[in-house]
């Protein structure tokens, strides 16, 4: 599997930490589709299509993690794309916060990770993303009923 990142001027730094960690430490093959320079007037948007489209052209082989000071407007961008499932994670009290992680893959089969990185350490997205990626959709049929719901619009 291929995971693919971009990012904001706000989840740069994030954003540079975790390509790192998932390419050395977690062994996935990795795409940064940007941006390459701290540019604090960059436009999110260009990035963001560039990782969604990857997604939506890997067929269920490539997800992404996007970052952005708050993670929503990398979501909402992400989620325009049909068959695009972005989660948003803020992190928060642990237990609860990686439940929210692991349903967001088991009930929704969310393809992209968007975090706001001004509400979370590295600590916690890398444990956020350790789980993420190592989550299996649940293949009980009502949850891919809902989900050909989403992708009917």
């Amino acid at each position: 599997m291929k995971i693919v990142f971009a990012s904001d001027h706000a989840g740069f730094a994030l954003k540079n930490a975790l390509v790192s960690y998932v390419r050395d430490e977690l062994g996935y093959e990795v795409m940064d589709a940007g941006p390459e320079n701290l540019d604090p007037m960059d436009d999110y948007p260009v990035f963001i299509k560039r990782a969604t489209k990857e997604v939506v052209d890997g067929e269920g082989e490539v997800r992404a993690i996007i970052l952005g000071g708050s993670g929503q407007g990398e979501a909402m961008q992400a989620n325009r794309f049909v068959g695009v499932r972005a989660a948003v994670f803020y992190g928060g009290a642990p237990d609860t916060a990686l439940d929210i992680i692991r349903l967001s893959r088991e009930h929704n089969d969310a393809n992209i990770l968007s975090f706001g990185a001004r509400f979370v350490s590295e600590e916690e997205a890398k444990d956020a993303v350790r789980l993420w990626l190592s989550t299996e959709k649940n293949p009980e049929e009502k949850y891919a009923r809902r989900i050909r719901m989403m992708d009917e619009g």
